[in-house]
This record gives C-alpha cells, sequence and structure tokens, in this order.
C-alpha cells in the first residue's frame, strides 16, 4: 500500500468497544434527534459517530468501529482522507460558493471536462452538477422528456433512484418509500430486474447459466404490445448493480438487451451509477464491466469523498436544452467540486485497484462463510460492492429478513458498520482504502455473529 494511503490509517488494528452501545453521551445524542429531527429516517440501529478517519470511526463514548459501510458508499477515500481534507480547505480559503447557474467558474468545466473524459456515456457530453443522488436522476428525466418529447418510463422493480417525486416514481425497492404520498408523479412501468436467483420468469433459457431474457420478453412482448407503445417511452432507467434492491449485478446480456430496445425504438437508456460507479465496483464504472454505453448517467454518493454532490452526464446532442430549462444553486459548488477532483485523482492513481483486488479478496472470504453456514444463500458482487443474502436453509432458499437484522445489530455490537438492503442482504460497501487485513479482521467479526445469531 502507498505512503499516502497509509497516512490515512489510524493505528487501530481492530475495533474497540469500551462501553456498552449505545454508551451515555450517544443516548443523550439521539433523545435529542427524536425530539428535534425528522422520524422519517431510518436507522437499523444506534450507532452514533463523532469522528472519523480511514476506515475507523469513534463514537462519542470512546467505542471504535471498523467501517464497512462507508456512509452507504459515499467516503469512497476513506473518512477524512489528508489529500482531500487539503483540497476542501484550500478551496474554501479561496471561494466557496458563487451560483455557477448564474456566473462561470472554473470548476465546473474542469470536472465536466474530466468526467468527459472517464464515463461511458459516448463524447461529447454535456454535465448538469446537482446536489445529490435523486436530483441527478431529476435531471435525465427532464432531459429525456425534453430531448424525445415523450412522457412515459420503464424501471424495474426493487430499484432505487431517491424520494424525490420524480424520482420516487421510478423507486419500487419498499412500499413505506411510497405510501402516503398518492399517485405517482410520472408515468412509470416497472418491470423485473434480471435477479436470477429469484427469477420470476424461469424460461428454461439458462443451460449455458445465461439469463433467461425474461424481462425483456416482457417489455418487447408485453408492454409494448399493449399499453406502453415503444414510440411513447422516453426511457429506460437502470442500475447496473441493484443497489438498495439487495446489491445485485445485472447479467451483461440483460444490459445489453436492453441497449438494443432503446437502439431500435428512440428510447433513452439512463444507467443510475449514483452508489456504484466512482470505482466502488473495481472499475470507475459499473458499466465499464459490462461495455455498456449508455445515453445519460447519473452519479453521486462516491464522486466527492463526502461532500453533497451529484452530476447527470449525458450526450450532448441530448442535453441541448435552453438557458433557464433547468438549473441549481447549489450544484457544483467549488469546493464540494475540489473535493471531486481530488477524490478522482486518488481513484485513477491506486483505489479503484484496490477496489478490485481487496474486492476480491473480501468476496473470496465471504464464499468461505457461505461454505460454512447453510443460511447464506448467496454472496455476489463486483469489487467493494458485495451483497450477502441470508435465508432460512439453502435447501428451501427462504429469505430470512429477521436473521438478516439480527445480524447487522449483531455486528454493530462487536463493532463492525454494515447496512442491510433488499428484503434479506447485508451490503458491503466499505472504503475502498480498506486492506486484506482489516478485511479479514472483518470476517472473524461477521463470521463470529453469524454463528451466534444462527
Amino acid at each position: 500500500m502507498s505512503t499516502v494511503m497509509e497516512e490515512v490509517l489510524r493505528a487501530n488494528t481492530r475495533p474497540n468497544i469500551q462501553t456498552e452501545l449505545p454508551g451515555a453521551e450517544s443516548r443523550k445524542i439521539i433523545e435529542a434527534d427524536h425530539e428535534f429531527v425528522n422520524p422519517s429516517y431510518t436507522r437499523p440501529y444506534p450507532f452514533v459517530a463523532k469522528r472519523a478517519e480511514g476506515v475507523w470511526i469513534e463514537d462519542p463514548d470512546g467505542n471504535v468501529f471498523l467501517d464497512c459501510n462507508a456512509g452507504v458508499a459515499v467516503c469512497s477515500t476513506g473518512h477524512c482522507h489528508p489529500e482531500v481534507v487539503a483540497a476542501i480547505q484550500a478551496q474554501a480559503a479561496e471561494m466557496i460558493h458563487l451560483c455557477g447557474t448564474d456566473y462561470y467558474y472554473q470548476h465546473m468545466p474542469a470536472l465536466a471536462r474530466k468526467l468527459d473524459e472517464l464515463v461511458p456515456v459516448p463524447s461529447p457530453t454535456k454535465t448538469h452538477f446537482a446536489n445529490s443522488g435523486t436530483e441527478a436522476i431529476e435531471t435525465a428525466l427532464k432531459v429525456a422528456m425534453h430531448a424525445t418529447g415523450r412522457e412515459k418510463f420503464i424501471a424495474f422493480f426493487n430499484s432505487f433512484h431517491g424520494r424525490t417525486l420524480g424520482s420516487l416514481s421510478l423507486t419500487s425497492s419498499r412500499a413505506a418509500q411510497r405510501r402516503g404520498f398518492k399517485r405517482q408523479a410520472l408515468d412509470v412501468v416497472h418491470v423485473p430486474y434480471a435477479y436470477c436467483l429469484r427469477c420470476p420468469f424461469n424460461l428454461g433459457k439458462c443451460a449455458d447459466g445465461s439469463c433467461c431474457l425474461g424481462g425483456i420478453e416482457w417489455i418487447e412482448e408485453r408492454l409494448f404490445q399493449t399499453t406502453t407503445p415503444p414510440d411513447e417511452v422516453a426511457a429506460i432507467v437502470v442500475e447496473a448493480v441493484q443497489g438498495e434492491g439487495g446489491y445485485i449485478p445485472a447479467p451483461k446480456e440483460f444490459l445489453h438487451a436492453l441497449r438494443a430496445i432503446c437502439d431500435k425504438h428512440g428510447i433513452v437508456l439512463i444507467v443510475d451509477e449514483v452508489q456504484s460507479g466512482m470505482g466502488r465496483t473495481g472499475k470507475m464504472f459499473a458499466c465499464d464491466h459490462y461495455d455498456l454505453k449508455p445515453d445519460i448517467i447519473c452519479l453521486a454518493k462516491g464522486i466527492a469523498s463526502g461532500m453533497p454532490l451529484g452530476a447527470t452526464v449525458a450526450r450532448a446532442d441530448l442535453m441541448d436544452w435552453k438557458p433557464g430549462a433547468h438549473a441549481s444553486t447549489f450544484g457544483g459548488n467549488p469546493v464540494a467540486i475540489a473535493a471531486a477532483l481530488k477524490t478522482i485523482e486518488l481513484l485513477e492513481r491506486e483505489l479503484v485497484d484496490n477496489s478490485k483486488t481487496v474486492g476480491e479478496h473480501l468476496q473470496n472470504r465471504l464464499r468461505e462463510l457461505m461454505a460454512r453456514h447453510d443460511c447464506i444463500g448467496d454472496v455476489r458482487g463486483l469489487g467493494m460492492m458485495i451483497g450477502v443474502e441470508f435465508v432460512e436453509s439453502k435447501r428451501t432458499m427462504t429469505p430470512a429478513p429477521d436473521l438478516r437484522d439480527r445480524i447487522e445489530r449483531g455486528c454493530y455490537e462487536k463493532g463492525l458498520i454494515i447496512l442491510g438492503c433488499g428484503k434479506n442482504s447485508i451490503r458491503w460497501s466499505p472504503p475502498l482504502i480498506l486492506t486484506r487485513e482489516q478485511a479479514d479482521v472483518a470476517i472473524e467479526i461477521f463470521d463470529g455473529v453469524i454463528s451466534a445469531a444462527s
């Protein structure tokens, strides 16, 4: 590991839990949160963070945790990477904000130029900067509607694209995210994602291990022939690796079939890489594993190491709207962009490669656990985007969400921060600086918790 990466790691080699969890100071913060903060936030266990560095987080009571979630795949370079901190400090001392939708500054074209070099969207591209993933999705939807003159969209069950009303129309990972908000804002029809472990089609075309493409047939032979004429569809929106739905990588043939449908019917292909992008999968983008060329790609989370930034990168001929059609006051903030440019530098220098190599090691160790524990039904993923699915037994493959929840909580109590996804899976999305040794410590804790909980 390089000197730069060593500098961001603390002396810790293991979590260090010294008090009951949560401790006294943490409980005070939780009580204040319950009194004053929006109650709709989902907190699966009472973890309170005070400071963080590298892969370690300390709570207000002095307990130290090993972080294998990275703020839900956000802190890609680890917590408070010194080079990112320095870039943020330098930019904050020079200029914090000047609303790039009304004035010019060098940061926006600098990052847009770099993204044009990196993204799998065919060049030339144009980039809109936002504050979050859901805003990046909203922009993509508006681009597709504006460019095609169409209003319908196709998305996939168990997808997550955000919670603002447009992106919520696409999102279908949990009923709780939609309950109470009445009719969806956009005309969206949902199709089963290519989740081969639990395929609803089972067409018997998988002897060679390939996807049966039942979802593709459903689009072409059912939707296009009945409720959703293809010439009325503005875009198909898909995650190359489904995130909140369970960390499920799509089969290559499925994504390429979507590309072919879009090409045939003049439909825009929008790929949501908010969670899978920026080195998370062991390549800069998940699309790079598939040689997939979307028309629009949506980015956020790991792009700026924790600073709020989203980006929608589209083919330039699609993003040809006129001034005033779309804007964002804080999107493309100079401090956030400074963090993003440094993040990309670190990713290209070493962290994409580390995501690949240590991610492979982590996946291999998790598959060893799957061989020993009957309650692990699947281990899947790319790089450091790994899903572990819990079942009642491998014989029945019945989902075991309660067991998943006990394991999630048990890991927290042992000082390991992980997070659930899907109905019965746990996601592993550690900072991309994670070492093999730290991965082994995490596996040891995970193994012990599974043994105790199952």
